[in-house]
């Protein structure tokens, strides 16, 4: 998931200097932070370190990080006419040229090392935050929002999908090798409005993007849908236009492989708290999923991010067990 993180020591030193998105707004920070992991593990390829909240504040929303407690949006959407509040999503690239910035210097660091992951959150994800005001448990504000002002709410994806088009192209032109769209809060919806407010949005991303790429005469980076606690909708995540579906820790890796077929990539999926496990049970529990997965068409990786408390050495230890048993595999 995100690789950057307060579980490295060399990252909360690194981000003490200044508050979090000023971290954000800066190219040559966000390139030292996502170089960070690179330098302790031997991962396959590097994400830019940066937010998804980028995109509401890109289209005028004031977004402040609080300490142990999260994001936090002082003004969030209460009404419908509050939509009339956000920029032009037209505006959003040169908004947040300083995300480019930080892909292009990290892509010229690496110096075809890895290839570089770019990102964002999908419109409903997004939409949760811009109404909750924050992080919330249900949900219960943005999904009213679904039910009582259902126009609105595909005004404001709308919006937000307009938004994250050229955002997720201009990552490509300024060196993003693959992109990966977090739909965090798919598991507050459930299949019918998952279908009717997440899912088209999801498939439409997808659908511009690699138009405009085609059009732009740049070549496809493949795309990563991870949805999480969406295991409902995985067989239309598998049809979504996306190379790889992220699978959480709560999906059977053969069930879903059953289920999506073979002709796309599955990414995930150990409960990142298995982290927490003695160095043996580590190597244990990643040979146990690689057999589940098996050797073709799977990157491995958590089904979750990883947590502040956990130690490094055993984030070095599923790494290097992946690797291990991975060549183990291809041998067979």
């Amino acid at each position: 998931m995100r690789q950057a993180g307060r579980y490295l020591p060399e990252f909360r030193e690194t981000r003490a200097a200044q508050d979090f998105f000023s971290t954000c707004r800066s190219p040559e920070a966000c390139c030292e932070l996502t170089l960070q992991p690179l330098r302790r593990f031997p991962l396959d390829a590097a994400i830019i370190f940066s937010d998804i909240l980028v995109i509401p504040q890109a289209l005028g929303m004031e977004v402040t990080m609080v300490p142990g407690k999260g994001p936090s949006f002082p003004e969030p959407l209460r009404e419908e006419q509050d939509l009339e509040r956000l920029r032009d999503p037209a505006a959003v690239v040169s908004e947040l040229a300083y995300v480019f910035q930080a892909i292009t210097l990290t892509r010229h660091r690496l110096a075809g090392r890895v290839p570089l992951i770019g990102f964002a959150g999908a419109p409903w994800t997004l939409m949760t935050y811009m109404i909750e005001g924050g992080s919330s448990s249900t949900m219960a504000q943005a999904k009213r929002w679904l039910y009582q002002r259902p126009k609105a709410s595909h005004q404001l994806l709308r919006i937000l999908t307009d938004a994250l088009v050229p955002y997720l192209v201009g990552q490509v032109v300024a060196g993003a090798q693959a992109l990966q769209l977090f739909e965090s809060h798919a598991g507050h919806l459930g299949p019918l409005l998952f279908s009717k407010f997440a899912l088209p949005y999801i498939r439409d991303v997808a659908k511009r993007v690699k138009a405009r790429l085609q059009e732009a005469g740049l070549a496809p980076v493949p795309m990563i849908i991870f949805a999480k606690d969406g295991h409902f909708a995985l067989e239309e995540l598998a049809q979504a236009g996306y190379e790889v579906v992220g699978l959480d820790w709560t999906v059977a890796p053969q069930k879903a492989r059953e289920r999506v077929g073979k002709n796309v990539t599955l990414q995930g999926n150990l409960d990142p708290c298995a982290l927490y496990a003695p160095e043996e049970e580590i190597g244990r529990l990643v040979r146990q999923m690689l057999d589940d997965f098996g050797p073709q068409r799977y990157i491995a990786n958590l089904g979750h991010g990883l947590y502040p408390d956990m130690d490094p050495e055993h984030v070095g230890t599923f790494v290097d067990a992946v690797h291990r048993y991975s060549r183990v595999l291809r041998q067979n």
